[in-house]
């Protein structure tokens, strides 16, 4: 999609030595279901469309490490942090003054499952009331005051909410907001926001936007896993045309494939073999082709839907494998195109997925280049039911 009139940086604050929680590395580096706990937070808005450039706050002593966990993914070159988590923050605000960005979103790399979904409502409410956003989740536990071991009170939990990051807010406004409070402490970016006169909003935050903070998060939903897997298939027409979208990525051809969408068959299976490993369905039951919300969608939308799905079910993408048949036009040239933009848009290595081409020798409606077919294999880890 690329950057739109008002374009969105992202700052991912993982500056911390990990004290709290003790080991030989900082908790954002830990492994997370095969991989570093940073790479999860950071891949979330690399693949997202809306958000560029997206930038890492880091502790000096862990550069090497940091670069090893990252590898792969397209980051602005890290910049340190300061002693403490607001003076992280205002280096990698001014780190992106350069950039000149209209909005900044500021993240804590220990919340690794943030969803598109919620990406999706900071962008669009921070677009549309040009403001500070933070996403929210309501109390249902009884609130105590209380002196010592004494309660003292109960708090209305109907005034309280638990707020979560990615915050979102006007770039200029909240580097502004940052060095008027230099020398006292808030506990987040709103905080400070509010600190200054600047208008907060809040959208729905999600539960399962959690901050690895204890060992025992980083042992759920991991410490009782299984793997399954799911298989995708997909055929579209051939029509008049000047390209065809497969995996993601543009193709000149003399004819264009014929969809509700794009036409993207490779997607396409890929989507629904992600749907059957994780037993939700298939793809014309989530993307119906009388829902005009789908009609002329890149594929890549639906691929984030079901990147979502996966996100809420704590499922880990351990591999995808697709296989793409026709007869024209040659594909072997953009297979590594389509590993790369197939990858990008799962949030996962590209060691992690795999694009074959064939074609049928000159059989059935393949070879007679009437159509373009894909089939696809996805692996997932998840929870035990």
């Amino acid at each position: 999609m690329g950057k739109s009139a008002h374009s969105i940086a992202a700052v991912v604050v993982a500056a911390g030595r990990g004290e709290r929680m003790g080991g030989p590395v900082p908790k954002q580096y830990r492994s997370l279901g095969g991989r570093p706990l940073i790479h999860w937070s950071l891949s979330r808005f690399v693949a997202h469309p809306a958000v560029h450039p997206v930038l890492a706050v880091i502790h000096p002593d862990f550069a090497t490490l940091h670069e090893e966990s990252v590898a792969g993914l397209d980051l602005l070159p890290a910049v340190y942090g300061g002693a403490t988590r607001q003076e992280s923050v205002l280096n990698g605000l001014e780190a992106l003054r350069v950039h000149a960005p209209d909005f900044v979103l500021i993240h804590d790399a220990a919340r690794p499952f943030v969803s598109d979904h919620l990406l999706d409502e900071v962008v669009r409410t921070l677009r549309e009331q040009e403001c500070g956003v933070i996403p929210v989740t309501g109390i249902t536990d009884t609130v105590k005051y209380r002196s010592g071991n004494e309660v003292t009170g109960t708090a209305d939990r109907n005034r309280l909410v638990c707020a979560q990051t990615p915050q979102g807010f006007p770039y200029v406004g909240i580097m502004a907001a940052h060095r008027q409070v230099d020398g006292r402490t808030f506990t987040d970016d709103a905080a400070v926001a509010e600190a200054v006169g600047m208008t907060v909003v809040t959208v729905n935050g999600d539960r399962a936007n959690i901050k690895m903070t204890h060992h025992e998060d980083f042992s759920l939903p991991f410490n009782q896993t299984e793997v399954s897997t799911g298989t995708g298939y997909d055929a579209h027409a051939l029509v008049d045309g000047d390209h065809v979208m497969l995996c993601g990525v543009r193709v000149d051809h003399d004819r264009t494939l014929e969809g509700n969408t794009d036409g993207d068959v490779g997607l396409h299976a890929l989507i629904d073999a992600i749907l059957g490993a994780l037993g939700c369905g298939d793809l014309g039951q989530h993307f119906p082709v009388d829902d005009a919300k789908w009609h002329g969608r890149p594929s890549g939308d639906l691929v984030r839907v079901a990147r979502d799905l996966m996100t809420e079910c704590h499922a880990i993408l351990l591999h995808a494998d697709i296989t793409l048949m026709c007869q024209r036009p040659r594909l072997a040239p953009h297979q590594e195109a389509m590993r790369h933009k197939v990858a990008k848009l799962l949030g996962v290595g590209e060691q992690r997925v795999n694009i074959k081409v064939t074609s049928t020798d000159g059989l059935g409606f393949l070879g007679r280049c009437e159509g373009i077919a894909a089939a696809a294999t996805v692996t997932l880890r998840r929870p035990l039911p």
